[in-house]
């Protein structure tokens, strides 16, 4: 199911002017880093949007009430965690990554996870040595 939504996703970026099959085939790291940012402002976005559907700022009158954080809008929140699974697969996308890869990497992240929940994780003694064998 995630390889057709990378599919799909890359018949849309196409569209957009982006072709993640050509970036993926001859990598440029120029073309990848314009298109990185331009998603990465693109999720940004969204995440403020998502962010909108909450009463998040503490000086408005509902969080006065006592209601800050309250999920008021649940219909635009999904439709936001949505439009953020576009831009997030476009992010991977302009990696170089496809479906496979990402499950793959996923994977290995997900094990590094657990070993560190099961080292008592600390962020004072945190480094990123465990992530350097992810490939």
């Amino acid at each position: 199911m995630l390889k057709e939504l990378f599919e799909k996703q890359a018949e849309l970026n196409k569209r957009t002017g982006f072709d993640p099959d050509a970036l993926r085939a001859d990598f440029d790291p120029q073309t990848a880093g314009i298109w990185l940012n331009n998603y990465l402002a693109a999720m940004s976005n969204e995440l403020e949007e998502l962010r909108d559907c909450t009463f998040w700022k503490h000086w408005c009158r509902e969080a006065k009430e006592g209601k800050r954080f309250l999920l008021h809008d649940l219909q635009n929140a999904r439709v936001e965690v949505t439009d953020m699974l576009f831009f997030w697969i476009s992010l991977a996308q302009c990696l170089g990554l496809d479906a496979a890869d990402v499950v793959r990497l996923y994977e290995q992240k997900w094990q590094v996870n657990h070993t560190r929940q099961d080292n008592n994780y600390s962020m004072a003694e945190k480094t990123e040595d465990d992530n350097k064998n992810i490939k």
